[in-house]
């Protein structure tokens, strides 16, 4: 590697086997603040800080006892709230294999397995006061695809929120460009008082990623009226 320009930006030397794609991408992890300052503070990644900036200006951590973390790997998210809410309980579950995070319980499970709500709700003992989501379906370069697959992971996140959400709660979902779709939107504020979409500074500009946090839980009995709504 070598640095050159007055910015002392980090350049990768090519490599034998190393693609073109390969080697942007690591040039811009290399010269990423956010990436050295998660090794630093030692945060798996920089993910932690859309959490940390996201919690600043909503104050979602503010009070919580127990939280779930859907696509919890690498662990950034629930690093934060480990140590911004030391007693909380933390349940986190992915598909992929997680380095255990002490004081966090882990799941490897897919989320969309008829299994995983129960165990969750095992898990974590009582109702939860906040539910983060940062799932995304795996991407096949097809910008609608890649779209739907996403919102069908964050509907069923919903879904789940308002099953175990404890009332004045609150829900985080990661979204794609363009944020929530209308009827997931308005299927939020029917259950939340308060719907907002976010990007926070640490998502990279060039990320299609957005936020959507719903705050302010209504109860379940708001739920089953929204539901027995949309039945008819």
């Amino acid at each position: 590697m070598s640095r050159g320009g007055s910015g002392g930006r980090t350049r990768v030397k090519t490599a034998r086997g190393r693609t073109a794609a390969s080697q942007r991408w690591l040039e811009r992890q290399l010269n990423d603040p956010y990436v050295r300052r998660a090794k630093a503070e030692g945060y798996r990644s920089r993910a932690a800080y859309k959490l940390i900036e996201l919690d600043e200006r909503f104050g979602l951590l503010k009070g919580v006892r127990r939280v779930l973390d859907l696509g919890i790997a690498p662990g950034g998210w629930s690093q934060v709230v480990r140590r911004q809410v030391p007693a909380a309980s933390i349940v986190g579950i992915d598909l992929l294999p997680v380095d255990p995070i002490d004081g966090v319980t882990i799941m490897q499970l897919d989320f969309m397995d008829d299994s995983a709500p129960r165990l969750l709700e095992e898990a974590l003992g009582g109702q939860a006061d906040l539910v983060l989501s940062d799932m995304a379906a795996n991407t096949v370069g097809h910008p609608q695809t890649d779209h739907l697959r996403t919102m069908g992971l964050v509907e069923a996140g919903v879904d789940f929120a308002c099953d175990i959400l404890r009332p004045g709660g609150a829900f985080v979902a990661k979204v794609l460009a363009g944020g929530a779709d209308n009827d997931l939107v308005a299927t939020l504020k029917r259950n939340f008082t308060a719907v907002k979409h976010a990007k926070p500074p640490a998502s990279r500009k060039d990320s299609s990623e957005w936020y959507v946090i719903a705050q302010g839980f209504k109860g379940r009995a708001a739920t089953v009226d929204a539901r027995a709504d949309e039945e008819r």
